[in-house]
C-alpha cells in the first residue's frame, strides 16, 4: 500500500511539473508582439530620414536594418546613404527592452578629402562597430530609444580621412 501511495504521488509530482512548464513557454511568445518600425527624430531635425526594422528573436535579443537618406543637401554633401544591419542583445525586464548592446555592420557612401590636395569624392565602403542605448515601450506598443554607435571603415582607407563612421539618435517607433 506505502508502495502505491508513494508511486501516485511521484506520478502527480511530474505531472505537475510539466504543466508549469508548458504554460510558462506556452503564454511568453503568443502573447509578444515581434515586430517593430521606428523613426529617428534626430535625424529628421538634421535633415535626413531614417527608418528601422526590427524582429524580436526572443524576450533578449533582436536584430534589424536601419536605412538613412539625406534630404538636405548639406547633409547629402557628407554622406549619400547607409544601410546597417544589427544584432542587439537586451538586459531589461520587459520583453526586449531595456539596456541594450548592439553589434552592427554599416555600408555607407560618404565624401572623403582626398591626400594630395585633390577634390573630394564620395567613397563607398563597410563598416564593423559596436553600440549602447536604452529601449523603452509603454503599455500600448509605442517605443522611444536613445542610442549611440561608433564603427570603423574596413575599406578604402587609403581614400581619404574618413575611417570612423556614427550612427544614434532620439528614436520613436511602434510594436506589432
Amino acid at each position: 500500500m506505502k508502495y502505491s501511495v508513494l508511486i501516485l504521488l511521484f506520478s502527480l509530482s511530474i505531472f505537475s511539473v510539466k504543466a508549469q512548464d508548458e504554460s510558462k513557454n506556452n503564454d511568453e511568445p503568443l502573447n509578444q508582439n515581434l515586430n517593430e518600425v521606428k523613426l529617428n527624430g534626430f535625424f529628421l531635425l538634421a535633415g535626413a530620414f531614417e527608418v528601422t526594422y526590427e524582429y524580436l528573436l526572443n524576450e533578449e535579443s533582436g536584430m534589424g536594418i536601419s536605412v538613412m537618406i539625406p534630404f538636405d543637401n548639406n547633409v547629402r554633401d557628407d554622406i549619400q546613404y547607409y544601410i546597417s544591419p544589427y544584432y542587439r542583445f537586451y538586459f531589461g525586464e520587459k520583453y526586449a527592452a531595456g539596456f541594450f548592446a548592439e553589434g552592427f555592420g554599416m555600408l555607407n557612401s560618404a565624401k572623403r578629402e582626398l591626400f594630395e590636395d585633390e577634390d573630394s569624392k564620395y567613397v563607398t565602403d563597410f563598416a564593423l562597430g559596436i553600440g549602447c542605448g536604452g529601449k523603452w515601450i509603454n503599455k500600448r506598443n509605442f517605443i522611444f530609444e536613445l542610442s549611440f554607435g561608433l564603427g570603423r571603415n574596413l575599406f578604402n582607407n587609403d581614400e581619404g580621412d574618413f575611417d570612423f563612421v556614427g550612427k544614434g539618435g532620439l528614436i520613436i517607433g511602434y510594436r506589432f
